[in-house]
């Protein structure tokens, strides 16, 4: 049975220690009064289903003009983070492990979710880096952040460029994990994009950011 809530705000409104504001504004850089108001406002929320890394939650929401949209549903997570990691002397970390949902082994860059013991987000994905490829960072950029569907998802994903990776770690993966660490050139990079090789869209989409920071677009 569903339990009726105050709306709680979700971790998008979240300023994160990390979190810098790159870019042009949500409008475009436009004048705001060149722009209606089209914010929905959420009149109640119910929680359907809660697990440990997925919520579904149903709202409650009045339009601008007075049109209430019930329900609309909304999927909430942790926030993520991702990033596209450099060895010392300019390799890429790509990791290949089988995704269930999708049926597939696929390549991947590093990346996970950003735990409460985080003190912030850069301290997130250096843990995760260590975590899952065993490599340590000198440096880490921080390249904007993406959604995988603001339509129904309530988090972020963060995107890093990280530098001057060196393998000190041993890998401590996850019970249900099983990466193998491939090293790759930014040619290797750029073909897998160009053949559409990698599937995981907000990681094609975080190597085509760094590509442009390293100009090697």
């Amino acid at each position: 049975m569903g339990v009726t809530i105050q709306r709680i705000s979700p971790n998008c409104g979240r300023k994160w220690a990390g979190e810098e504001d790159i870019g042009l504004t949500g409008n475009g850089g436009f004048p705001p009064q060149l722009y209606s108001k089209m914010e929905w406002k959420t009149l109640r929320s119910e929680y359907l289903f809660r697990d440990l890394w997925f919520t579904v939650r149903k709202d409650t929401c009045e339009r601008p003009d007075g049109k209430l949209v019930d329900p609309y549903y909304v999927y909430e997570f942790p926030e993520w983070v991702t990033a596209v990691a450099l060895t010392t002397d300019g390799q890429v970390i790509m990791e290949r492990q089988y995704r269930h949902a999708a049926g597939m082994t696929m390549y991947e860059i590093p990346g996970g979710c950003v735990d409460d013991t985080d003190e912030d987000l850069e301290k997130a994905i250096a843990r995760e880096l260590a975590e899952e490829t065993g490599y340590v960072f000198s440096s880490f950029e921080y390249l904007g952040k993406i959604s995988a569907n603001p339509s129904t998802h309530n988090n972020w994903m963060h995107m890093y460029l990280a530098r001057g990776g060196e393998r000190k770690l041993k890998q401590e993966l996850d019970d249900n994990e099983d990466i193998e660490i491939h090293l790759m050139s930014i040619e290797e990079i750029k073909q897998l994009l160009s053949e559409n090789k990698i599937y995981q869209s907000m990681h094609a989409t975080a190597l085509f950011y760094a590509l442009q920071r390293l100009n090697a677009l």
